[in-house]
């Protein structure tokens, strides 16, 4: 979740506080006080903005996905030649082979590859963590431009394969948002669940893992009460995964995806919605997004942060 500058966001709340969300239009006074905070909201959120794209076109982003390979067999050959088992579209034609056995891996390089694990140099037979490990491995080729990691989903190992030349990231077209909106940012209440309580997620490629749930955000828009199941977000924060009536009639039709900070002691928070966001698969076909659980299905139309994506048909 991006994290803002603690003084910025309390001067911003203040001043909406003092002036509340609502001007009198006849007064010039309240009509320039919420200019103003209009401009002070919407320049952060474009820096929220700003970072989002910086963090999806990084070489090892999203876009960068060039492969999604599940692990069948106890050997694969890997590269991207026409005999390989799992065949890269990018990188050397033999990069080396992957051993799998009994939820252990191994990966030997294929004679005179530079290959490399974690970015030191790989020698020999080198053993593998996935990303349900501490330290999840990274197998680096071609120059250090192309990755390789392991990820477990729903009881089945994948080989995820990046490369910081892929199509997708290449082509990328920048991302369109709805206006900012203020009235968009509402207030909302956290309930905790119960000690233990797991909520059923599935993920696009058609998995469900029973997921932990920390409780419930409820809020309220034009006197109607909507709630949303959160996931743990880190460090006390949410995680949001929501469809709205805007699911594909102008956002990504699997739903979007929203980060909220950590509710006070009170319970209370705010959800702005402008900073909702599209998942991976909106960009890649090579991502396993979590998809939102039934009770976050809003017969709500949210026309606020990230719509559709359309990538480009050309070079």
């Amino acid at each position: 979740m991006l994290r803002w500058r603690h003084g910025c966001t309390i001067l911003l709340a203040a001043l909406l506080a003092a002036c509340g969300e609502t001007t009198d239009a006849e007064d010039p006074a309240a009509r320039a006080d919420a200019a103003r905070l209009d401009v002070m909201f919407s320049a952060q959120t474009r820096v929220w903005q700003d970072a989002r794209r910086t963090e999806l076109v990084a070489p090892d982003g999203w876009l960068s996905l060039i492969g999604l390979h599940r692990i069948e067999l106890k050997s694969h050959f890997i590269g991207s030649g026409k005999t390989a088992g799992i065949r890269l579209t990018m990188g050397p034609e033999a990069l080396g082979l992957l051993q799998s056995d009994a939820g252990t891996h191994a990966f030997t390089p294929e004679r005179g590859v530079a290959v490399t694990l974690d970015g030191a140099p790989v020698r020999g037979r080198v053993s593998l963590q996935t990303d349900a490990d501490a330290a999840p491995s990274v197998l680096g080729f071609d120059a250090g431009k192309g990755s390789l990691t392991l990820i477990e989903r729903g009881g089945t190992t994948f080989v995820r394969a990046r490369h910081e030349e892929a199509p997708t990231r290449r082509r990328f077209t920048g991302i369109e948002y709805w206006p900012t909106a203020r009235n968009w940012r509402v207030e909302a209440r956290f309930v905790p669940s119960a000690a233990g309580a797991t909520l059923p997620i599935a993920n696009i490629l058609g998995m469900v893992e029973d997921t932990a749930t920390p409780g419930t955000v409820a809020f309220e828009r034009d006197g109607v009460g909507y709630r949303l199941q959160a996931l743990d977000g880190g460090d006390g924060a949410l995680f949001l995964i929501f469809a709205d009536r805007t699911s594909g009639h102008g956002s990504y039709s699997a739903g979007r995806y929203l980060d909220a900070p950590a509710p006070g002691a009170d319970g209370r928070l705010q959800l702005d919605f402008n900073r909702a966001y599209n998942p991976p698969c909106a960009f890649t076909a090579f991502a396993t997004c979590p998809l939102p659980p039934d009770g976050n299905r809003l017969d709500l139309a949210i026309p606020a942060g990230e719509k559709t994506y359309i990538p480009a048909t050309t070079v």
